[in-house]
């Protein structure tokens, strides 16, 4: 809800307000954002009391010695007034100088959410303000939009700048939100880090100066997620003030946070100004991508609950909003490029029998593509490998009852190509200069028109033919060297190239809102609201090993709901990280998102194959929960257990995930916690899961049933009989002490071992599951 009294602005979502002003020379003083107001509350009683001059001080205008712009909580901010703090804008004035002064002009409230031209943005709000600024010295006009989703506690900011003057205006820096609080001992924290290693979450406190949260790569990186939180020294998962920012971008951000002498926390994020130059001729203007922002007093996990319901309910659209995800196999792992249609239909025709719901085909089907050296940018199917073509193979498919997924990476070409052999131009290239080459591959110039024509239609005449229903759209690669001949000014390349990139994936799949697609970029190198607008789950990590899961998923899931992320299965050892780890830890974490499969099936024994056959059953039971409950983060008192819980949305059944990473010797007594339940008493119970008889080695001397000789006759016991059951768990207990924490049984600690025994070692998890049994009344 918005409310305007007198100089004073108002935005309230359900738990929430802001409040700022109009100052008495025309700027936005910030006043408050955090916790719900009462309604009495007043903007004298909530602005700056400034009652003395400070030293050192440059005054906006000499009739108010007291007013200077480096010492207010703004809004917005220019160069050249005084304020010295970092500028939401770098723009080159009309007449040659960087001097800009905007002040109120006119304000607006409009019903619902207002779309951006050019960007994908959040969609079905309740209110949107509206508050235009004008340049004293020019006839340039900065709209500032305030955009209210009440039910989710969050609200947007976005700007606009528009030329109506005479000359060229030059852009070099605007960013979509400014915003001035005061501190609160703040720690920053970020997602950080690179391939098969994203959104590892780390803290820092915020100190004096600047610190900042960027990507150049031309994408919004797996090195620094765009996303980031402000917590007040003290939050914790569950308790505490925390602020939650992100954007609605694809492309370079740009985030920071800077401390002021003055003790004032100023925010901003928006486009990277790294290599951007934007002109505005007279008549034009310059939209920016859509900021986030929320606020919860009830720490990390009131604030993630804010972001997930805002992701889930106004940035995924189309056909797959808070519809269950598939469950599907991937053949990557099982053949990489070395695959025919017969070994292809073998592995689907195992897959169904397992419970698998979707049968995707990764990179290798298409030109001349036995490497990832050639054929990127062709789209004739490969004869050798489909004799019949792509549809003759799909009608395969869906003949076992499977439906059918598609790998594409269409904004990439290699130099070994029929595309580049006939147009070598679409390629991202410096004319006279040799191409910086990535994984044997270049950036096609989505700057161009016929190259975005060229890659709608091949890609949509593929997936009407086919019938396809799911697309894994990859990109492969960093851009660098960026430049188009389409225009003259390269500054405006990189965000020229995201605009493109939008258009491309609306033409395809608004005109097919029934394909699921999954964005992936080397795995979640561009994990962000942008790619959400269009692909409602991302591929999070080529990384499938379920331990380095549980930090990206974890660092991802302070943002993004479980229900926007790929997560596999894949095989023991693990491809990336030649970890072994139990096939219940691999499915325990990958339940905690969309499950998909990465496996040769064939080279699985009979009892692994029933193992995933159960799993696949337990997760289509609880997919619902799974993917769209309530996802907390768990307090844990060591250093070596995750756990992760998600709750339904009627409080009555809670799904909990126990991680332990590396065991101890003599391993002490463990606890579960299970929060928020609706008042009532809880049927409790672990899922059943197989420990495989091959990992204990000469110890199953003293875990078979019967005795067993050590002279070869104990393996071939593990032919035999190859996995047993570990320790079952069953407890009644209240809702209250489950939120207090209940005992689970020992762990095994060498001294021996019975039915009772838990059976971690290094990687164990359980997964629990709490049921209401009767409401308190």
């Amino acid at each position: 809800m918005i409310t305007i009294k007198g100089n004073a602005f108002r935005l309230d979502t359900g738990n929430t307000s802001y409040l700022f002003k109009i100052t008495s020379f025309g700027h936005l003083e910030h006043l408050y954002y955090g916790a719900r107001l009462a309604g009495y509350e007043a903007a004298s009683g909530l602005s700056q009391k400034r009652t003395v001059p400070m030293g050192c001080t440059i005054l906006y205008d000499s009739s108010d010695e007291l007013y200077c712009l480096d010492n207010l909580y703004l809004e917005w901010s220019d160069i050249g007034r005084g304020d010295y703090r970092q500028s939401p804008t770098e723009l080159k004035m009309p007449d040659g100088n960087f001097t800009s002064d905007f002040v109120y002009y006119s304000h607006n409230v409009l019903s619902g959410s207002v779309s951006i031209k050019s960007l994908p943005c959040a969609y079905n709000a309740d209110q949107t303000l509206v508050v235009t600024l004008k340049d004293k010295c020019h006839n340039i006009f900065l709209d500032l939009y305030f955009t209210v989703f009440e039910k989710t506690d969050v609200i947007t900011r976005r700007a606009v700048l528009t030329n109506k003057g005479d000359g060229l205006l030059s852009v070099r820096r605007i960013m979509s939100l400014s915003l001035d609080l005061p501190d609160e001992d703040f720690r920053l924290l970020t997602l950080d880090g690179g391939w098969i290693k994203e959104a590892h979450l780390h803290e820092r406190p915020v100190q004096y100066g600047i610190t900042v949260n960027s990507s150049t790569t031309g994408n919004s990186s797996s090195r620094h997620n765009p996303g980031f939180m402000l917590a007040e020294a003290d939050a914790t998962q569950d308790t505490g003030h925390v602020y939650g920012f992100n954007l609605v971008y694809s492309g370079n951000h740009y985030s920071l946070v800077e401390k002021s002498g003055r003790d004032i926390v100023r925010v901003q994020t928006g486009i990277n100004p790294h290599c951007f130059d934007w002109n505005i001729s007279p008549g034009e203007c310059f939209e920016t991508p859509e900021a986030v922002m929320t606020s919860s007093e009830r720490g990390f996990n009131g604030m993630s609950h804010n972001m997930h319901s805002f992701i889930n309910e106004h940035i995924v659209r189309s056909h797959w909003k808070n519809r269950e995800r598939p469950v599907l196999l991937n053949n990557w792992e099982a053949h990489f490029f070395d695959f025919d249609e017969n070994r292809l239909l073998e592995l689907a025709a195992d897959a169904k029998n397992l419970g698998v719901e979707l049968f995707v085909l990764d990179d290798g089907w298409f030109g001349e593509r036995s490497s990832d050296k050639s054929g990127l940018g062709d789209y004739w199917v490969n004869p050798k490998k489909f004799p019949g073509g792509m549809k003759a193979f799909v009608q395969k498919i869906k003949a076992l009852g499977l439906n059918f997924g598609l790998w594409f990476e269409p904004e990439m070409i290699n130099p070994d190509s029929d595309l580049y052999r006939s147009h070598p131009e679409y390629a991202v290239t410096i004319y006279g200069r040799t191409p910086a080459m990535g994984r044997n591959q270049l950036v096609l110039d989505l700057c161009r028109p016929e190259v975005r024509e060229y890659i709608v239609k091949n890609v949509g005449a593929l997936l009407d033919e086919a019938g396809i229903d799911y697309v894994k759209w990859d990109m492969n690669r960093n851009m660098a060297e960026g430049c188009s001949p389409v225009f003259n000014n390269q500054g405006e390349f990189y965000h020229r190239y995201i605009i493109g990139l939008y258009e491309v994936l609306s033409r395809i799949f608004g005109a097919r809102p029934h394909i699921l697609l999954e964005s992936c970029s080397s795995g979640g190198n561009r994990f962000d609201l942008g790619m959400l607008c269009f692909s409602p789950q991302v591929w999070s990590s080529d990384d499938t090993d379920p331990v380095e899961r549980l930090k990206i998923q974890t660092g991802l899931s302070y943002l993004y709901p479980p229900s926007t992320m790929g997560a596999h299965v894949s095989q023991s050892p693990n491809q990336q990280t030649l970890r072994r780890t139990p096939l219940s830890t691999r499915f325990n974490t990958a339940c905690f998102g969309c499950l998909g499969y990465e496996l040769d099936l064939k080279r699985l024994s009979q009892e692994e194959k029933e193992d995933i056959a159960e799993q696949i059953a337990f997760y289509k039971q609880y997919r619902k929960i799974l993917q769209y409950g309530t996802f907390y983060r768990i307090k844990t008192y060591k250093s070596n257990k995750v756990v992760w819980q998600s709750l339904s949305q009627d409080r009555t059944t809670a799904l909990t995930g126990f991680f332990q990473l590396l065991s101890t010797a003599a391993e002490s007594d463990d606890k579960l916690i299970i929060a928020d339940l609706k008042a009532g008493l809880y049927s409790v119970k672990n899922r059943p899961r197989r420990l495989y008889l091959k990992s204990f080695g000469e110890l199953l001397m003293h875990l078979l049933p019967k005795e067993h000789k050590s002279d070869g006759s104990v393996f071939g016991a593990v032919e035999a009989d190859p996995a047993i059951a570990d320790c079952i768990q069953e407890f009644e207990c209240s809702n209250r002490a489950l939120a207090k924490g209940i005992p689970l049984p020992t762990q095994f600690s060498g001294s021996g071992y019975n039915e009772n025994v838990r059976l971690y070692g290094d990687f164990g998890s359980d997964m629990y599951i709490a049921r209401l049994k009767n409401a308190e009344t």
